[in-house]
C-alpha cells in the first residue's frame, strides 16, 4: 500500500524506486532531512575551501567568494543541500519544513548571488573547480528547479541559468579531452557524475550533452569485465566504483543488453536471492569526516543497487539478490542520518533524499 508521501511524490512527477514498498519517505523523515540542510546551507563555518588564489585579493571569507553556496562545510555539499530542499519542498509542499526551505532557496538563489558564483568560477586557475562532482550536483539542482511548476521557483531557475550553462560548458569542454575514466570512490569518480549529468541532460533536455555523455560512457566502460568488487570499499569511499559504473550503464543499455553486460562485469552476482554477498560498511568514528564517508557509501550503494535491478529484465534471476542487498544497505545507511555529528550531518541528508525519493530512477521532464 502506498503511503500518503508516496502518493504526493507521484503527483509531483517524482518517480518511486523499483522496490517502492521500502521507501522510507514520510513527513517526519522528510522533516528530519530538510532540517539537516536548513541547519547548514547558510552556516559559513566550519568551512573547507578548495580555492586557487591568484593574489591577496582572493583571501576572502567563503560568503564573499561564493555568495550562494558558502555553507554546509564545502561548496558541493552546499549545492546538494539546496537540491535537497528543492526536492523535498516540491514533493511535500504542505509540510512544515516547506516554507523555511523555500525561504532558504529564495535567499540563496538571487541573481546577484549567483552572478557572484559565476564570477568566481571564471577566476584564473579554476578550470577544474568542483569537476565533476560539484558541477554534476549543480546540474541536478537546475533540473529540480526547472521541473517544479511554480512561478517563484522558475525565477530561481532563471537566476541559476547562467551558472548552469557555465557548468555544462565546463563539462562539455572536458569530456573530449578526458582519455581515461576516473575510478575512485570519492568526488573525482566519473561514473557517478556521468549518471547525474546524463539525467539532467535528458530531462532538461540537452540532447547534445546526453549524446556526449553516452558516447564517453560507452568508450570508457562498455568493454569492462570482472570488476573487483571484493576490493571495495576503500577506507574513505562514499561511492562504489563497480556499482556506480553498473548504475550508469543501465541508463544507456536496453535491459537485454545490460543484462549481458552485467554478467561479464559482475559475474559473481548470486542467483539464489541472498543479501549476504555484499556487506554494509561500518564507520568506526563518525566524528572523522573521511571515515564517515562510509555511511554515505551505504546510501549510495542502496540506490545504485536499486538502479541496477531496475535496469534488468523483470525475470532476471539476479534481481532478488540485488534488491535484497539494496534493502540491507538502505537500512544501514538511513540509520546513520542522525545529524549528531556535523561531519556527516552536512551532507548525508542529501544522499538519503536521493535514495528515498528515487531520484536516479526519476522520469521528470522539465516544464516549458
Amino acid at each position: 500500500m502506498r503511503t500518503r508521501a508516496a502518493t504526493l511524490l507521484l503527483a509531483a512527477g517524482l518517480a518511486l524506486p523499483a522496490n517502492a514498498q521500502q521507501t522510507a519517505l514520510d513527513a517526519a523523515t522528510a522533516e528530519r532531512f530538510a532540517g539537516l540542510a536548513l541547519d547548514c546551507v547558510h552556516r559559513e563555518y566550519p568551512n573547507k575551501i578548495a580555492h586557487v588564489m591568484a593574489g591577496d585579493q582572493d583571501a576572502l571569507p567563503p560568503r564573499e567568494l561564493t555568495p550562494a553556496f558558502y555553507g554546509c562545510y564545502d561548496w558541493h555539499s552546499s549545492v546538494h543541500g539546496h537540491w535537497l530542499l528543492a526536492r523535498l519542498a516540491r514533493a511535500l509542499p504542505q509540510a512544515g519544513f516547506a516554507a523555511p526551505a523555500r525561504q532558504a532557496l529564495a535567499t540563496s538563489l538571487t541573481g546577484e548571488r549567483l552572478a557572484g558564483e559565476a564570477t568566481y568560477l571564471e577566476g584564473a586557475g579554476r578550470v577544474s573547480f568542483e569537476r565533476p562532482y560539484g558541477l554534476a550536483w549543480l546540474l541536478q539542482l537546475a533540473a529540480e528547479l526547472r521541473n517544479w511548476d511554480d512561478p517563484e521557483v522558475q525565477l530561481w531557475a532563471f537566476n541559476l541559468g547562467p551558472l548552469e550553462r557555465q557548468a555544462a560548458q565546463r563539462i562539455a569542454e572536458w569530456l573530449p579531452k578526458l582519455d581515461h575514466p576516473i575510478r575512485t570512490g570519492e568526488h573525482s569518480q566519473t561514473a557517478f557524475a556521468f549518471g547525474l549529468i546524463l539525467d539532467w541532460a535528458r530531462t532538461v533536455p540537452e540532447p547534445e550533452m546526453a549524446a556526449l555523455v553516452e558516447a564517453r560512457s560507452s568508450q570508457f566502460y562498455l568493454d569492462d569485465r570482472n570488476c573487483p568488487l571484493a576490493y571495495e570499499p576503500s577506507g574513505q569511499d562514499f561511492l562504489s566504483p563497480c556499482l556506480a559504473e553498473a548504475d550508469l550503464m543501465r541508463r544507456i543499455l536496453p535491459p537485454p543488453a545490460f543484462a549481458a553486460w552485467l554478467g561479464a562485469f559482475l559475474p559473481e552476482l548470486p542467483l539464489e536471492g541472498s543479501a549476504a554477498w555484499l556487506e554494509p560498511a561500518v564507520v568506526s568514528d563518525p566524528t572523522d569526516p573521511k571515515l564517515a564517508h562510509l555511511d554515505g557509501l551505504n546510501l549510495s550503494r542502496a540506490w545504485m543497487l536499486e538502479g541496477i535491478a531496475a535496469g534488468l529484465p523483470t525475470a532476471d534471476p539476479r534481481r532478488p539478490a540485488v534488491l535484497a542487498a539494496a534493502a540491507r544497505h538502505r537500512a544501514a545507511g538511513l540509520r546513520s542520518v542522525t545529524g549528531e555529528h556535523y561531519e556527516g550531518g552536512h551532507w548525508l541528508g542529501s544522499f538519503a533524499t536521493y535514495l528515498v525519493t528515487g531520484r536516479g530512477l526519476s522520469t521528470d521532464v522539465a516544464s516549458e
